[in-house]
């Protein structure tokens, strides 16, 4: 009797041990990742879906068996349900507003012994407001802004209605706008365009409703009125758009001389600089250019040319409203001598070759006077005069008119016309006691 007993609860232990070891591993193999398109509002519906997946990639398929999913949604009111192999999808809906868990387990639809394999929890947020999302955002569409309004900061604010099962097909709905600034207004469409004056922290309010009639169950609430109202705000830092790039330096540079550049730049920081040089001016994108994140309105640019020509510098800026690029031509000379220092040595030239010239006329004007006045007023006496001296004078004169008459046919020439001056009587020789 004591070993019946004994046997019996090692039987039940082993089958214990066997049974946790059983859960375990069973946890261990699977995933189950469970979501909601919530939140919604009251009397709305919800989508909850559930998949179940080997952890960590396993190689074992799970849409090979069949699954059992039991679902725990109360106090949510079930409208439909289907499943499919390793998926599950409840749709629920609530009269109430709240927030309200929902849970799954899953086991394996062919064996009633087995234990759960995966469970998950998500939760569902039901509002009896509208749902939805302001957002705000500043652009540069200056379409939008009347041309009388003072230039500032554009924005635009939209509301997006969240309503995964369609529940406002039929409604109605109205925007009532407060931009902060003292500025209201009410549409029928959820975007508008405002813009401030000046920069800053700017926040706005909206006043949604919706209005729609609905039937009902009984015959004096056929047409039943629905009406629906949400409140929402959001904030943005406003900033200056890029409103201009200012390129200061030199547009010339030589080859292999290093030219800098100093690049000034309108609007609010944070910034992105992406510039390029190339032959022709290009629209640049971030994948093909230097991109430079700048935490100041200015930045210095730096290149050395290898190979002279006409280039083009392509700057493009942006910063969280707007993008605006600008383009600047530059001239790069095949070497570092400057045009003005060729200049220079010619009109060095040009100037010693007039005043050579100014000179050579000057001389030859001075010569040709003394050549008038020896042959008028030679009072030397005829006997002096030898055939020798007339020799010696020619050379003088040769040597001296050397620029104008450089060959000997030239002193004959010069002779010739001395023999013609000589007077026709000869001077009579007087001595002087």
């Amino acid at each position: 009797m004591a070993q019946t007993l004994a046997s019996l609860i090692l039987s039940k232990v082993v089958c214990s041990v066997l049974l946790l070891c059983h859960v375990r591993s069973a946890s261990v193999l699977y995933d189950l990742d469970l979501t909601n398109d919530g939140p919604i509002t009251t009397e709305a519906q919800a989508t909850i879906h559930s998949t179940l997946r080997m952890k960590d990639g396993g190689n074992s398929p799970v849409s090979d068996r069949k699954y059992h999913f039991n679902w725990v949604y109360a106090p949510l009111t079930l409208v439909e349900s289907s499943g499919h192999g390793a998926d599950s999808t409840i749709i629920v809906t609530s009269p109430f507003p709240g927030v309200f868990p929902v849970s799954v387990q899953v086991m394996h639809a062919d064996c009633w012994l087995c234990q759960t394999i995966a469970r998950n929890l998500t939760v569902l947020e039901v509002s009896e407001f509208i749902v939805g999302n302001l957002s705000i955002t500043q652009t540069e569409d200056h379409d939008k802004v009347d041309s009388r309004s003072p230039t500032g900061a554009l924005t635009r604010v939209s509301f997006l209605l969240h309503d995964p099962s369609n529940y406002f097909k039929s409604a109605s709905f109205t925007y009532k706008w407060d931009f902060g600034d003292g500025t209201e207004m009410t549409t029928e469409y959820p975007t508008v365009y405002h813009n401030y004056p000046t920069v800053g922290v700017c926040t706005v309010h909206l006043e949604v409703a919706a209005e729609w009639r609905q039937d009902g169950s009984g015959m004096e609430q056929r047409r039943k009125m629905v009406q629906k109202t949400g409140h929402f705000s959001a904030a943005l830092e406003l900033m200056d758009a890029v409103r201009g790039i200012n390129i200061v330096g030199s547009t010339e540079a030589h080859v292999m001389e290093n030219l800098n550049l100093s690049l000034h730049i309108q609007g609010s920081l944070p910034l992105h600089l992406c510039w390029l040089i190339k032959t022709e001016c290009v629209p640049l994108d971030r994948d093909h250019c230097h991109l430079v994140a700048m935490n100041a309105t200015h930045y210095n640019l730096s290149h050395v040319f290898r190979d002279a020509g006409q280039y083009c510098l392509s700057v493009r800026v942006e910063n969280g409203v707007n993008m605006l690029q600008s383009y600047q031509e530059i001239q790069v000379r095949p070497s570092g001598i400057h045009p003005a220092f060729l200049v220079l040595p010619c009109i060095t030239l040009l100037s010693a070759m007039l005043g050579l010239a100014a000179y050579v006329t000057f001389r030859s004007s001075a010569q040709q006077k003394d050549l008038v006045e020896v042959a008028d007023f030679d009072f030397s006496p005829t006997s002096d005069t030898s055939p020798s001296g007339s020799k010696w004078s020619c050379r003088q004169m040769c040597c001296e008119t050397c620029c104008l008459w450089p060959s000997q046919e030239s002193c004959e020439t010069i002779r010739e016309h001395h023999r013609l001056l000589r007077p026709l009587r000869e001077p009579v020789k007087m001595y002087t006691m």
